[in-house]
């Protein structure tokens, strides 16, 4: 297949890797212009065009699709698809119609559940059992195109949004390389309708949703938590400073004397650091596992504890 490609971050990587192992023509990568990135704020190539030139690959970053100059370059790659994953700039219905079988994205979440742009985050967040990636036809309509394929993974109770993305990136290049393996032999994909009456949308992420309420149970605690890990990472107060927790959970059929415990109250530093939470009238626990101090690095519980010299009964708020 003569493939356009089109990605940007770390997501896209396995895809584009695994399309060139599988001898696919690459006659053009699309990706987002160089940004400034670091303490120098130096211009830094994303994931997708560092390894495009690792291959000696045709780069081409406009800062947008819609000027007619970069449509006709596009055009002139005669491509038989267009891929996409995580590109992040808007492709026109015109350039959408230029390859002659058609443009495909790799989705990270099982459609028509959690169309938009935080889907893995979105996916934990609510307390889904499951989320996965879907093969789909890319529409001018946000993540409203026919379904390829799908594969569906389990999220457990020490899943973040990290370790999701990358179990998640790999199964999408997979299910990429083989739809493309299809289409090379049968001419079509074969394709399902989205239900429309099951569609929600994953919004964007903000930084406005970082701080912890303890007023919350311990449960829904520690989904915000992995869901917000790596980015933009959940927050609590410690000592007047604004502490980030990087990674907690709720853990089961622990026994604790919280007659007097008040929300974000400290009651047991045993393995771990743990918080007494809302439950309704109740008191539920929430095990702090990683956490970080402004100008710090990240933490242990345990590493935490003995720097700060954390005591049983003070409060995170």
């Amino acid at each position: 297949m003569n493939i356009i490609f089109a990605g940007t971050p770390e997501f896209a990587v396995p895809a584009l890797a695994a399309l060139i192992e599988a001898g696919h023509e690459i006659s053009m990568v699309l990706t987002q212009p160089d940004r400034p990135a670091g303490r120098g704020m130096q211009l830094k190539a994303s994931p997708v065009k560092q390894l495009a030139l690792q291959h000696g690959l045709f780069v081409f970053q406009p800062e947008s699709l819609k000027p007619l100059e970069v449509q006709a370059q596009i055009a002139a790659v005669q491509a038989d698809v267009m891929i996409v994953a995580a590109y992040g700039l808007i492709i026109p219905t015109s350039v959408l119609r230029m390859p002659s079988q058609g443009c495909y994205n790799i989705h990270a979440s099982l459609l028509p559940r959690w169309r938009g742009a935080a889907p893995i985050h979105r996916a934990v967040l609510a307390g889904d059992v499951e989320t996965g990636v879907t093969i789909m036809e890319v529409v001018p309509a946000l993540d409203a195109g026919n379904m390829v394929s799908k594969g569906v993974l389990p999220i457990g109770d020490a899943d973040t949004s990290q370790s999701l993305h990358d179990a998640l990136a790999i199964i999408g290049a997979d299910l990429m390389v083989q739809a493309m393996e299809k289409l090379s032999k049968d001419g079509t994909l074969p394709s399902q309708v989205q239900d429309e009456s099951l569609v929600t949308y994953a919004h964007k992420l903000d930084k406005s949703e970082c701080p912890i309420d303890w007023q919350k149970n311990a449960l829904e605690i520690s989904r915000q938590v992995r869901a917000f890990n790596p980015f933009p990472v959940s927050t609590a107060q410690f000592r007047g400073e604004t502490c980030r927790v990087w990674f907690a959970n709720a853990p089961q059929n622990h026994t604790y004397n919280l007659k007097n415990a008040v929300r974000g109250e400290i009651v047991s530093l045993e393995g771990s650091i743990h918080v007494a939470c809302g439950d309704g009238d109740l008191i539920s626990v929430l095990n702090i596992h990683e956490l970080q101090m402004p100008g710090g690095k990240r933490q242990t519980a345990q590493q935490f504890i003995q720097g700060q010299h954390v005591k049983v009964g003070e409060c995170f708020s």
